[in-house]
């Protein structure tokens, strides 16, 4: 460890004073190098949720069908016929800003082996990604590494990503932000947690072997802001070897030998070695089990000659996972992992914990040289894992928030052709989608670009089962720049809505918070806004919240981004025998608006946070309030209608969409260019109408509205028009033929990822 005779070593690792005051404290003395470095990567923002922890709380986290909540690899759900759903969501914002390739290509490694630990098969990836404004050359460069090293990792390994988000904002022109999710299935009785047991049983380290790629990757990245106002400013060389390096035919062998050793009985716990390597897993699974874990430096396997202790214990090499396992086992184990061309390595022994001076048990971490050799580290493993400082930094509403809402764009007298609105707001994200093989398993009922995906409940060693499972994730950081806590309430309506559309019921909550510095006070109450309005709606439409991220410090030259909580959510189809309807309306039918037609809140039809303003370059305006009693009602019908469906009935519904950005004109619009079949509106009252964005509206089309308005008879429904002619017709107010709008919308990111540089 090289640091400057000018600063003690526990800054160079990211430690305050005041946290090396606290570590002697818990050590009783003062820490040697070895040992700081280990506080140095778990104490970090990233890998300790220090800032973050106080407010997470007070999520709702239990539901009779949670399995596995917070706290585990990923969250774990009883989706009914003996099968569990397990889900993650990650970031990997910092690593794919200094390396868009492999910073992407790692988080879809991370994740995957977040859900295989917990003995699921990976199943599918989504992917929402953020990035600046396509004019910038840079911004182009990251988009097409990004998404090369999602397609690189997730082709090759055999997940399909079946979904995700696309946004352009200027804000991320610095600290683009990828986010990963992923979801898997297993047999209920397979599902295993991290947790280290039994005294005498081995420490096997599976996979790869262990390079100086990653090292101090959650500390050095994932814990600190870019110095630079700029994208090149912000490529700091001496950050890049703090970006991993995948190998998704390794990872593909080790999903395959892990889920085997499980099958058989042979693992009394596992976890995976993502962030901080390691240390994390060690000290993690040691601290769950309440016992000691002995580490010989010297066992790992390594790829580099010349590493020091803190480097093995600190690397984020990819492909890695810790199994705990019996002495008994071990031959069977090893042979095993030699038939899937898996490296193993007994690296450690689970030892029985010390005895503190009050009689409690304390498991202790030990780094040695050699199993019998000298002590090079020793440590409380809850010290590393459980026990690092909680902050409740302060936290202020921004003094210019006020004068932001007060600049409402929704009272302007539009400016302009609404035919050239409508067509500015237009962009299929098809490019992306078509790197990604999404029908990898070919359970892919739903792929990507449309509300939600699907997928059949289906797999090696699954039980039998007609069920299904939605994907969605969502985010609006327009909606959370003028307000975090009715902004994210909307941003888990939304993704219900989404999941309402093909058909499947809403079980549990995962999140990835993406904000930016926690040390800004505007920051801090941003986070806990935002945190308080997931947890209302959570709680208004009884959804647990089992896992998430928090990913901090994005941002560059001081300027924070805007918050973007990222919501992803898991729904359960229960009957899964014929596909949804989508988009494809048919002639002649009935397009109907289910749903509030008004938003709630001051304004009905309000542009604050519109990407119609947005467009315009006006960041200003309230958005509408959450509304559980006239949502979830118009949601159950909108799902029950399409399970329906899912279920092989007969029914006159064919086509929904939910009304999302862009707001109503899009969605027509999108429906439009999807099946080539133009409609007939009727007017809508204003410019805020057609452009205004908020949850619970959906498209949808009927070849039966006398039948359809029966069985809605409860709920707002209006008549928009009818499916029919070559063109777009709304009113006195836009007239798009069918051609336009299709061109329009699949080639606007082409052409502008096309633009000569």
């Amino acid at each position: 460890m090289v640091t400057s005779a000018l600063e003690p070593l526990h800054r160079a690792l990211g430690l305050t004073d005041g946290e090396y005051e606290e570590i002697c404290t818990v050590l009783g003395r003062e820490p040697n190098n070895l040992e700081l470095a280990l506080y140095g990567v778990m104490w970090s923002e990233h890998c300790s949720y220090k800032s973050s922890r106080i407010h997470l709380k007070r999520l709702p986290t239990e539901g009779a069908h949670v399995l596995v909540g917070p706290g585990e690899n990923a969250g774990v759900i009883d989706a009914g016929d003996g099968i569990a759903v397990a889900i993650r969501i990650e970031s990997h914002n910092h690593p794919s800003a200094i390396e868009p390739y492999q910073g992407a290509a790692t988080g879809v490694g991370g994740i995957l082996r977040d859900v295989f630990t917990m003995g699921a098969r990976p199943l599918a990836v989504m992917d929402p990604l953020f990035f600046g404004e396509l004019t910038d050359a840079r911004q182009r460069w990251l988009v097409e590494g990004v998404v090369s090293g999602i397609s690189g990792y997730g082709n090759s390994v055999g997940v399909p990503t079946i979904g995700g988000e696309l946004t352009f904002d200027e804000c991320y022109a610095s600290n683009p932000l990828v986010n990963v999710l992923c979801a898997g299935a297993l047999p209920k009785e397979r599902l295993v947690l991290g947790v280290a047991s039994g005294v005498g049983n081995l420490a096997v380290l599976l996979g790869s072997t262990t390079g100086r790629d990653g090292i101090g990757g959650v500390s050095v990245l994932a814990s600190a802001g870019f110095a630079g106002d700029d994208g090149a400013a912000s490529l700091d060389d001496a950050k890049r070897p703090s970006v991993q390096v995948g190998d998704p035919y390794e990872e593909k062998r080790l999903i395959e030998a892990c889920l085997a050793l499980l099958d058989r009985g042979m693992v009394v716990g596992i976890q995976d070695l993502g962030g901080a390597g390691l240390v994390c897993a060690t000290s993690e699974t040691a601290a769950r089990g309440r016992v000691g874990m002995d580490v010989d430096i010297n066992a790992v396997p390594l790829r580099e000659s010349g590493m020091q202790p803190f480097e093995i214990m600190t690397s984020e090499s990819q492909e890695r996972m810790l199994a705990i396992i019996t002495p008994d086992d071990w031959p069977a184990v090893a042979a095993l992992c030699a038939t899937w061309e898996v490296r193993a390595s007994i690296i450690g022994h689970v030892v029985e914990p010390n005895i503190d001076d009050e009689g409690n048990s304390v498991g202790v971490l030990r780094v040695r040289d050699g199993f019998d050799g000298a002590i090079l580290a020793e440590v409380p493993a809850a010290s590393l894992a459980d026990e690092a400082p909680l902050y409740d930094r302060p936290r202020l509403r921004p003094a210019n928030l006020d004068g932001i809402h007060a600049d409402d764009p929704t009272d302007d007298e539009p400016e302009g052709s609404p035919n050239d609105d409508l067509l500015a707001l237009l962009l299929d994200p098809g490019w992306v989608y078509r790197q990604y093989d999404s029908q990898l398993f070919l359970n892919t009922v739903v792929g990507p670009g449309r509300d939600a995906a699907l997928l059949r409940l289906a797999g090696p060693g699954l039980p039998p089962s007609s069920r299904g499972i939605a994907l969605s994730t969502d985010s609006n950081p327009r909606w959370c720049a003028l307000d975090p806590h009715a902004g994210t309430a909307l941003t888990v309506a939304e993704s219900v809505a989404n999941l309402a559309c093909v058909g499947a019921s809403a079980k549990a909550v995962v999140n990835c918070l993406n904000f930016g510095n926690p040390e800004h006070p505007e920051v801090m109450w941003q986070l806990s806004e935002s945190i308080d309005g997931m947890a209302a709606a959570c709680r208004a439409l009884d959804l647990p919240v089992v896992g998430g991220n928090v990913s901090l410090y994005n941002e560059s030259g001081g300027h924070d981004i805007d918050p973007t909580p990222v919501v992803g959510l898991l729904g359960v189809v229960d009957s899964l025998l014929a596909p949804p309807p989508g988009w494809d309306w048919r002639e002649g039918d009935t397009i109907v608006l289910v749903g509030a037609r008004e938003a709630s809140g001051p304004q009905p039809f309000p542009l604050g946070a519109s990407r119609w303003a947005t467009a315009r370059g006006r960041r200003g305006g309230k958005i509408p309030t959450f509304d559980a009693t006239t949502f979830r009602p118009t949601v159950k019908f909108v799902a029950g209608e399409i399970a329906a469906i899912c279920a092989g009935e007969t029914s006159d519904v064919t086509a929904v969409h939910d009304v999302s950005g862009g707001g109503l004109a899009t969605a027509l619009a999108e429906m439009v260019a999807a099946t080539g079949r133009g409609a007939q509106v009727g007017a809508l009252s204003s410019h805020g109408e057609l452009f205004s964005e908020f949850p619970g509206r959906f498209v949808m089309a009927t070849s039966d509205p006398e039948a359809f308005m029966a069985r809605a008879a409860d709920l707002p429904v209006f008549v928009l028009g009818t499916v029919g002619g070559s063109s777009l017709v709304i009113g006195s107010t836009i007239n798009l033929d069918v051609a336009t709008i299709a061109s329009r919308r699949q080639g606007a990111l082409e052409s502008s990822l096309a633009i000569a540089g």
